[in-house]
């Protein structure tokens, strides 16, 4: 049996956390490969290497050179090779990352010394050997990952190598630089890696001990999720629950790898289990999570026989597209039409703009703009088969008397989103996880 594991950046925090994970190691000779994150905050005030080396490259565009940001990046890398007592010349690493800093110039670049350092040190303390991303993670001319590529490359690398540790966070585009995921891609690396590896299992350590039904900052103690299909994940996901990187699913979905939530400070807990529909058992609720973000803006148009008219939504996408935006959801009825686009592509008088060409290019009989909106996705396998989900979801938000701006459901059933004002959000979670949930909540 092989696993991969990848270590989030808390879990690689300091000396201390990465002894934790030698030990998480020790105790499965199938946690064979390592994909490491750059050290992430070690107390509440402090800061990532990530951000500190984006800073670092600040420094270097203003001065020509690496400063106190990138000072401070050394302070934690010395500080971490000290408490692991290793015989590594640290010293002559990080000068050398400082001149490759202000030589590459750019801020993926910087970013990915993070993982780059983590991972060379990381190795030597687990006395195995540390594969480069540079080497193996390519990207085409488009910026998309080369997975053909890529998974060659690494079954190259890993071949021969029982175990190894293998930078995240970052590869290389077509040519020749270094690129990076977006944050938190190194759950990505994680599940490339393990896909070319062939692994039975992916295990994502982090700080939290898998998904929760809710978000623990608006409700106290919501249940754990023991099991989600990929599907369910990458719903809930897209809405705002982070424990892992929506893309990371890829990957290992294509291959039927599950994913495996842990806890790096509390290895004893279940986690979450991540799996392929046709492997998923759903647990019986008929709503397996909840949800969301505020923030959003909705443009709502009215046209008569809209149906009708060929090309109409063409038109619109055409004008976001010339502005660069990307839209949400698009819920629609015969003569209506929605767009719901993250607030901020709409700053700095693009809203205006917008408004104005969509109004040349369709005509509509009104168009109305609605600011300062909230997502709320239920998310959940059951719901297509139990009668009165919908009528439930709303029900609850009724009784706390908050009036829905928006309602889309998915044509797969899987989820319904609504939105509502950003002020009603955090009442309008509770009463629906009240309403799904209420069985298991403390009383």
């Amino acid at each position: 049996m092989i696993k991969v594991c990848k270590f989030g950046g808390t879990s690689m925090s300091d000396g201390t956390n990465i002894r934790r994970v030698r030990d998480i190691l020790s105790l499965d000779a199938a946690r064979r490969y390592v994909v490491a994150s750059a050290p992430g905050k070690r107390y509440s005030g402090d800061s990532k290497v990530t951000d500190l080396l984006y800073e670092a490259l600040d420094e270097v565009r203003e001065g020509g050179h690496v400063g106190e940001a990138y000072a401070k990046v050394c302070e934690r890398f010395r500080g971490i090779v000290r408490e692991l007592d290793l015989s590594l010349d640290i010293d002559s690493m990080l000068e050398e990352t400082a001149h490759a800093i202000e030589a590459e110039g750019t801020y993926d670049f910087a970013a990915s010394r993070g993982e780059y350092l983590i991972g060379r040190i990381a190795a030597a303390f687990l006395g195995i050997p540390f594969i480069d991303a540079r080497d193996t993670v390519k990207f085409d001319a488009s910026g998309k990952l080369d997975g053909e590529r890529t998974y060659a490359l690494l079954r190259e690398a890993l071949k021969g190598k029982r175990k190894a540790v293998v930078a995240g966070f970052y590869g290389e585009d077509a040519e020749g630089r270094v690129k990076t995921f977006s944050r938190g891609g190194s759950d990505v690396t994680g599940a490339i890696v393990a896909r070319a590896a062939g692994a039975d299992l992916y295990e994502n350590w982090t700080d939290v001990s898998g998904f929760l039904a809710c978000d623990p900052r608006i409700v106290a103690d919501p249940v754990g999720i023991k099991a989600l299909s990929y599907r369910e994940l990458r719903e809930l996901s897209y809405m705002g629950a982070n424990v892992l990187h929506s893309e990371a699913i890829f990957p290992v979905r294509e291959a039927d790898i599950p994913i495996q939530i842990k806890n790096t400070f509390r290895p004893q807990d279940e986690g979450t289990r991540i799996l392929p529909v046709s492997k998923y058992v759903p647990s019986g609720r008929p709503v397996t999570g909840i949800a969301g973000k505020k923030h959003f803006t909705v443009i709502y148009l009215e046209k008569s026989l809209m149906n009708a008219e060929l090309g109409f939504a063409l038109r619109i996408l055409e004008v976001l597209r010339r502005h660069n935006i990307s839209f949400e959801h698009m819920p629609s009825g015969i003569d209506t039409l929605s767009f719901v686009i993250d607030s901020a592509e709409l700053k700095y008088g693009v809203l205006d703009r917008v408004r104005e060409e969509i109004v040349q290019a369709v005509s509509p009989d009104k168009i109305a703009v609605f600011d300062d909106v909230a997502l709320i996705a239920v998310v959940g396998h059951g719901m297509n088969r139990q009668v009165g989900i919908a009528a439930r979801l709303f029900q609850a938000i009724a009784r706390v008397g908050v009036n829905v701006r928006m309602i889309d459901e998915g044509s797969s059933e899987l989820n319904i989103i609504v939105g509502v004002n950003s002020e009603d959000y955090e009442c309008t979670v509770r009463a629906v996880y009240e309403e799904f949930f209420k069985e298991e909540m403390p009383h």
